[in-house]
């Protein structure tokens, strides 16, 4: 189990393995998104939250993950085109992955430790967020219903710092 954030690394949509302490000193929203769920339409609401903070130090990592309802049945460049062509999406998309269970993804693994949920280390459904400051430290975790545009002001708090 990593002891920080920054030791991990997770394989972008292309198969670039990426180094997640490239994003150091970066306010990090991590998401596990899905194309096929009630709540997909967030996407939209994180790529207007991407353009107006990506400028002042913000990143949005998206997750895809099929664990939840069968709501991401694609492959990795079936869903790259459907959050580019659908909403527009530039912030970096990962691999499809796993949230849940032995197969739980390092940085999920990580994340859920740092911040526990209803459902205790588990994952609750499609777009679970969590808020990660400029050191990495993961400063809170919001439930799926919460549309990205609620955040703005943690956001804002943790980029003027």
């Amino acid at each position: 189990m990593a002891q920080n954030l920054y030791e991990l690394t997770a394989t972008l949509n292309n198969g670039t393995e990426k180094k997640l302490q490239d994003y150091k000193g970066k306010v990090l929203l991590i998401v596990n998104t899905a194309s096929q769920c009630g709540f997909t339409p967030q996407y939209k609401g994180l790529q207007e939250m991407y353009e107006k903070y990506k400028g002042k130090g913000l990143e949005i990592l998206g997750f895809p993950c099929d664990q939840f309802g069968h709501q991401e049945p694609g492959n990795d460049a079936e869903i790259q085109s459907f959050c580019q062509v659908n909403f527009g999406v530039n912030f970096p998309l990962f691999k499809k992955i796993e949230v849940n269970g032995d197969g739980t993804h390092p940085v999920y693994q990580y994340l859920k430790k740092q911040a526990p949920g209803l459902l205790g280390k588990s994952i609750k459904w499609n777009f679970t967020k969590f808020l990660i400051d400029k050191q990495g430290n993961v400063i809170k975790r919001f439930a799926p219903m919460t549309p990205p545009e609620k955040l703005d002001k943690q956001i804002e708090e943790l980029l003027s710092k």
